[in-house]
């Protein structure tokens, strides 16, 4: 397990002085690389070795929103490998060691020259030293497109919201999808399926289910394929 001490930053809350979602994403993806750094598998030595890891989706439960300034222990490990496709899990605790937010991920090992899925190989699986999954309950990683949804104003996509793969980050489209929520929402379980990789210059068309207690957001591209679809659940 690796794991790392961060605070609430102000850069970090809403109006209330609560961490945002997203930037409970932020600390977990953070955590992700400092953990592949820290065994000498970070960005620029995988992408010298010619590969990336993609993820496919998250699942994020949250207990409670930390507030400003708060002391927090963003941790991560790797649970497990099936083909090309890894799984690792993340939490969130407090100064307490109680999880305030906790997680799991689907990534898949890429060959950058063809984009495509590789085999992961034994040397790499090994670094991570595998460790027990968390225990939670697990949803599908799969997100249909909602069905009857509400059209809105389609979204530019900035360079501010390109990584270091050139395509828009997988924080960025909970983000844009976040703008959809009705004020008041208090989102207790994201889950987010990214379907293919949008790019600056493109145009995300958006697509919102309201329900109950869930409202689910697709972000398409013209002909209505998605690029990501976000669901959130009070």
């Amino acid at each position: 397990m690796y794991s790392y001490k961060t605070r609430v930053r102000f850069s970090e809350v809403d109006s209330d002085l609560a961490i945002t979602l997203p930037s409970i994403l932020t600390k977990f993806q953070d955590c992700s690389v400092f953990h592949s750094e820290s065994i000498g598998l970070g960005v620029e030595t995988m992408m010298e070795m010619g590969y990336v890891w993609i993820l496919t989706s998250w699942q994020i439960v949250i207990e409670r929103y930390p507030k400003l300034c708060e002391e927090l222990t963003s941790s991560t490990w790797a649970y497990g490998w099936r083909g090309f496709y890894g799984f690792r899990n993340f939490k969130l605790e407090d100064r307490s060691g109680t999880m305030v937010a906790y997680a799991n991920t689907n990534w898949v090992y890429t060959d950058l020259k063809t984009g495509r899925p590789a085999k992961i190989p034994k040397a790499i699986s090994d670094a991570y030293q595998v460790e027990p999954p968390l225990p939670m309950e697990i949803s599908s990683r799969k997100l249909p497109m909602p069905e009857h949804g509400e059209t809105r104003d389609p979204y530019s996509v900035r360079r501010s919201d390109i990584d270091s793969n050139f395509h828009v980050n997988n924080e960025r489209y909970v983000l844009i999808a976040g703008e959809y929520l009705p004020d008041g929402f208090i989102t207790r379980q994201l889950r987010a399926e990214y379907k293919k990789a949008a790019h600056y210059g493109d145009t995300l068309y958006p697509y919102v289910l309201r329900e109950e207690e869930r409202i689910t957001t697709a972000l398409t591209d013209e002909n209505k394929n998605p690029y990501a679809v976000i669901e959130f659940t009070a």
